[in-house]
Parts: C-alpha cells; structure tokens; sequence
C-alpha cells in the first residue's frame, strides 16, 4: 500500500511539473493576446502563427550552430542568440501584421480586421507549411543536458527548470516594461483613450506598435521554449498553442497582464491533470489529445459563466 501511495505521489508530482512547464508556455503567448486586445480591443488570431514564426527562427539558428553537436558552453550561447533571433522575428512578422492588416481598418467595424487577422494567419501558416516545408515537420536539436532538480517532492528535469524560470522572468520584464517605463505608461495611456493620449503629446501609432512588439518578443520567446520541450515544429504548429494562450488570456482576464500569467499556467495544469483525474475513473482511458477537449470546455465554460475573467477588468469608456 505504501509503495503504491510513493507511486501515485511522484506520478501527480511529475503531472504538476508537466503542467507548469506546458503553462509557462501558454502564459508568454497569451501576453500578446492581452496586450494586444487591452490597446485596440481587438483578438489578433494571426497570433498563432507569429509564435510560429519565432519557433523556425530559433530553430534556424540552433541547426547553424551545428545542430546535435552543440556541446559545452555554446549550447547556452547558441540558445541566448536563438532567443533573440525567434524575438526578432516574430516582432518584425507582427509589426508588418499590424501595419497591414489592423492599421488600415483601425476605425472599420470590428469584424473587418478580425476577418483580416484570420486571413493572415491562413496565409503564413500555409506559406510556411507548403511553401516552404512541403508538409514536413521539422526536428529541435536535442542539446540540453539531461538531468533532474529535487526541490521538496518535485522533480523537475534541468530543461523544464529553464523553461519555467526564463519564462518567468521574460514576464517580469515584461510587467516591469509596462509599468515602470516611459513607453509603458504611453501604452497604458493609448489603453484608456486614443484620443485623449494623441491630446497630450503621446505618438498613438508608435504606442500600438510597441505593443504589438513586445507581444510578439514573448511569443518568439516561447516558440523556441516550445521547439526545445516537444522537439516537433511545423506551419500549422500556431493553431492549437494560439486557441489555448487566448483560452488562457480569456480565463485570466483578457486585458491583464497578471491574469494572462495565471491563466496560462492554470489552463497548463488543468488540461495536464484534468485527464489524468478522468482516467481515474473506472473504465475511463482517455488519450492524450483529450487534453485538448479539456481546455477547450474550460474555455465555453468561461466564456458562459465568467466572460471577465478571474481578474475582472475596469470598464471605461473609450474615444
């Protein structure tokens, strides 16, 4: 009896570390979502496919590096410059998004750049994926040094502890950004009215595009956690880690940065052990895809019962 209970307990142990390491990467993509919608109230569902687009930058720059055979000190230098590659990339992706497919129909009704960010995302997924890729999924490198962490009852292998601990920390800075920064409080300003930002000297233009930056710079940054963790990249990569980051955004309330966080690792550990709890049930043996059907039905029952989110969102009105 006792051996089982150690059993069940390192396997829910391991389930928890799972679903932080899958929430982390959630939460950085769902940032771009709130900040986004917390600017313009508008969903950028072309989203996906920037956080795509940072996944192959990274990925670009490990397989220059020399691929498997990093080893030793490059292995973290060869990462810093994926990061930044994948950032880079996918900020220059949503800022040409932005300027052609938001900034024209800034003042059309709200359908029309929703219709126009879901052709964008269309069109890059399908450029990339048969374009480029001709249907073929593309490998991460497996360079990170194996190894596990005990803290308490917790093993946490080294790369689920960088994934978690950079993930943090990029959405420190990020907060950090926003809050204490001069470009920060023109966002937040542009966030309350456009007009009355434009009346005090504030660029209403370059405010959005910062916004759009910094979004995409978290997104590229978990496209390249996400290529080191499940290895597996392709053009259609964006769709379900996009439905799910906005799942995340909408759960913590869309618009809060701190709400973007704690959705993105509560959707991460309730898709991970929601299903094992099911499979708990006698007779029950459910695949892994049903993670899927979890966070989707957490995802209707939000919007049902609780549209504001956890962190409910000041309503002002807007010029």
């Amino acid at each position: 009896m006792t051996v089982l209970f150690l059993a069940s307990a390192e396997f829910w142990s391991d389930q928890f570390v799972n679903g932080m390491t899958t929430g982390s990467i959630y939460a950085l993509i769902a940032l771009g979502y709130t900040m986004v919608y917390g600017v313009l109230q508008l969903i950028n569902f072309a989203h996906g496919e920037v956080f795509m687009i940072g996944a192959f930058a990274g990925y670009g720059v490990l397989v220059a590096f020399g691929g498997e055979d990093i080893s030793g000190a490059m292995i973290a230098i060869s990462i810093l410059i994926a990061l930044l590659a994948a950032g880079a990339a996918s900020m220059s992706t949503a800022l040409v998004i932005e300027r052609i497919a938001y900034r024209p129909l800034r003042n059309a009704p709200r359908l029309a750049p929703l219709i126009s960010a879901i052709g964008m995302s269309v069109f890059l997924s399908h450029l990339v994926d048969d374009g480029f890729l001709e249907g073929q999924s593309k490998f991460y490198p497996t360079i990170f040094p194996t190894g596990d962490i005990s803290i308490g009852p917790l093993t946490v292998s080294y790369l689920q502890s960088f994934l978690m601990g950079s993930s943090v920390a990029m959405m420190l800075i990020l907060y950090w950004t926003v809050q204490r920064t001069r470009i920060g409080r023109s966002i937040r300003a542009v966030s309350e009215s456009r007009d009355n930002a434009a009346l005090m000297g504030i660029d209403v233009n370059r405010a959005i595009m910062v916004t759009f930056a910094l979004g995409a710079i978290m997104a590229g940054f978990a496209g390249v956690l996400y290529g080191l963790f499940y290895s597996s990249i392709r053009g259609s990569m964006g769709f379900i880690p996009g439905v799910k980051a906005f799942t995340a955004a909408v759960l913590g309330g869309i618009g809060s940065i701190q709400g973007a966080v704690l959705g993105g690792f509560f959707l991460g550990l309730t898709e991970t052990v929601g299903r094992e709890l099911l499979n708990e049930i006698p007779g029950v043996n459910l695949p892994n895809q049903w993670k899927d059907v979890v966070a989707f039905s957490l995802l209707v029952l939000v919007l049902i019962f609780r549209p504001t989110g956890i962190f409910r969102q000041k309503e002002t009105k807007r010029a």
